[in-house]
């Protein structure tokens, strides 16, 4: 019965433990200039994190904005 009630205390523990892995996040840069798109990557980073973190920081690094080759959308997914 001690080792059940052991055992069962470990399993309960280690569901409560997040296992960091590393995470590669890639994203690309979508342009439109004239009615164009282009689409080209854009960098890649690793992050050791949970799954759910990582995501998070990989979505951090999207975004829209546009400057002298025109408008660009940036999409980023964990791979």
């Amino acid at each position: 019965m001690k080792k059940l009630i052991i055992a069962a205390t470990v399993l309960l523990s280690m569901s409560f433990v997040a296992c960091k892995k590393d995470y590669r996040c890639e994203c690309s840069k979508t342009r439109t200039s004239g009615g164009t798109s282009v689409t080209t990557e854009d960098g890649s980073y690793t992050f050791k994190d949970t799954r759910t973190r990582a995501e998070s920081r990989c979505n951090d690094q999207e975004g829209t904005g546009s400057d002298a080759f025109g408008d660009y959308s940036r999409d980023c997914q964990i791979k």
